[in-house]
């Protein structure tokens, strides 16, 4: 196929130069591999597709018939090439990133802001899920970087840790509680608690934290919705367990207060995941290296390594 795409190549040139000559002057070739050429595809094809004379060559109905196929058909790879070179360039080009409403606001918004003004033409694509959709997404191909909590299994993954956050347990300012007081898992447990959905990855690490401690958490409300749970904290429905970096400004205002704890549990990583064995594009790349700041390419994909 290769080959005969150099024929018909060289059959768009002599057919818009009407000239052997000036097509081989313009591909940069003899005038002799131009003729050669054209021999051999009238020859694959079976037909006759120039009437040569001493004034030059033109198409014979057949021919004619063949180039504007040809055109069209050579007019669409010189346009996938240049996309491609402009995608190369970040001229052109969609970004999809998988990411919770959540990391979305806390974290990612600087960096998709500064993306943008630094390339304007790049259409960036934000899918809403939590850890484990992103994941499924990426691994799926549907998504380029999916920011998550750290996967159970990353081995057709390259991981980057972006940052920690950590677990802790809030109640309104004036709910009935000490709150100078260390609270240990069990007097944790007994409140009225209010916690996400079961298969939100931060509930399943609480759970887990509590079970290996040799507790069951029972909530006493269980909600899809990160605001809600500071919302009905704030009203006095009970304890809510929350991530602590996304509550900084609720906790800084006072409406609601964290409840020291005897106890500390570890902190979870939220990383940038890319499929191990799909480079990734350019765009892609580009975003990877501004959330690592300035740092070198390999570094900036293969620290979860």
């Amino acid at each position: 196929m290769a080959v005969k795409l150099e024929l018909y190549r060289v059959f768009r040139a002599v057919a818009e130069a009407e000239s052997i000559s000036q097509a081989a002057q313009e591909l940069y070739i003899s005038q002799s591999a131009v003729s050669q050429s054209i021999r051999n595809l009238e020859d694959t094809l079976k037909t006759r597709l120039f009437v040569r004379s001493t004034r030059g060559v033109r198409l014979t109905d057949e021919g004619r018939l063949l180039y504007d196929y040809v055109r069209s058909a050579m007019s669409l790879l010189e346009t996938g090439e240049n996309k491609l070179a402009q995608t190369q360039s970040l001229l052109r080009g969609t970004l999809v990133i998988g990411a919770s409403d959540t990391v979305t606001a806390q974290f990612l918004l600087p960096y998709l802001e500064r993306f943008h003004h630094l390339y304007p033409s790049i259409h960036l694509q934000i899918i809403s899920g939590r850890s484990q959709k992103v994941l499924g997404l990426l691994r799926s191909g549907r998504i380029d970087i999916a920011f998550a909590s750290t996967p159970p299994d990353t081995t057709s993954l390259l991981v980057t840790p972006c940052f920690q956050t950590h677990a802790i347990f809030v109640a309104g300012s004036d709910y009935a509680c000490d709150f100078t007081h260390e609270h240990t898992l069990a007097e944790i447990g007994a409140f009225p608690l209010i916690l996400l959905e079961r298969k939100a990855s931060s509930r399943v690490y609480l759970e887990r934290y509590f079970l290996e401690n040799g507790l069951r958490l029972t909530p006493e409300i269980e909600l899809g919705s990160r605001s809600l749970l500071v919302d009905l904290a704030r009203i006095g429905f009970g304890v809510a367990g929350v991530t602590e970096e996304f509550v900084t400004d609720e906790l800084a205002s006072g409406v609601i207060r964290k409840l020291p704890t005897a106890f500390t549990i570890p902190p979870r990583s939220v990383d940038m995941c890319i499929l191990r064995d799909v480079p990734p594009t350019a765009t892609a790349q580009r975003f990877m290296e501004l959330v690592c700041g300035s740092a070198p390419k390999d570094a900036a994909i293969n620290s979860g390594e």
